[in-house]
């Protein structure tokens, strides 16, 4: 035997022959918050990224920016950005511009459409049986979109707007 139960864990959910490391690892956190702390936005978007996961989603992959793939017209001002996402046999396609949004789902069907911009709940927006949805708020900073439709649900990537 060895003179001690290996099933039982001391205060604080260590072994005993593990040391007392909480006062030591506590002045390592508050050196670290001193001398490297974490910046205010990476902090923030990290909130950001934890509080929005959402594991059963399918990501819908960018294939068309705007901003990126299409040729600048000569003379165009205040052009809405025009987005195109994919996933499986879903396209969403959306237009974002100083009014809001506006979209299309191929193949067309009802959905209920997040907007997500941070930690607070996503403006909600519904696509009627044609697939097509409209939102008054243009989104500011970065932004996806969540869409429910029957039992799937597909995340669009993260953009700026």
């Amino acid at each position: 035997m060895s003179g001690h139960d290996d099933g039982v864990l001391a205060e604080g959910g260590r072994g005993p022959d593990e040391p007392d490391t909480g006062p030591l690892e506590e002045e390592l956190r508050q050196a670290a918050a001193i001398l490297d702390p974490v910046p205010a936005e990476l902090r923030r978007l990290a909130v950001e990224a934890f509080a929005l996961h959402d594991l059963d989603a399918r990501l819908a992959e960018l294939t068309f920016d705007s901003l990126v793939d299409a040729l600048p017209v000569r003379g165009a001002t205040d052009v809405p950005r025009m987005l195109t996402f994919r996933a499986g046999g879903l396209t969403v396609d959306v237009e974002v511009g100083g009014d809001g949004l506006l979209g299309q789902l191929i193949p067309p069907g009802p959905a209920r459409i997040e907007v997500l911009s941070g930690p607070r709940p996503g403006v909600p927006i519904v696509a009627d049986e044609l697939g097509r949805f409209a939102g008054d708020a243009p989104p500011a900073g970065p932004f996806a979109l969540r869409l429910r439709t029957g039992g799937e649900t597909v995340v669009t990537e993260w953009l700026r707007a």
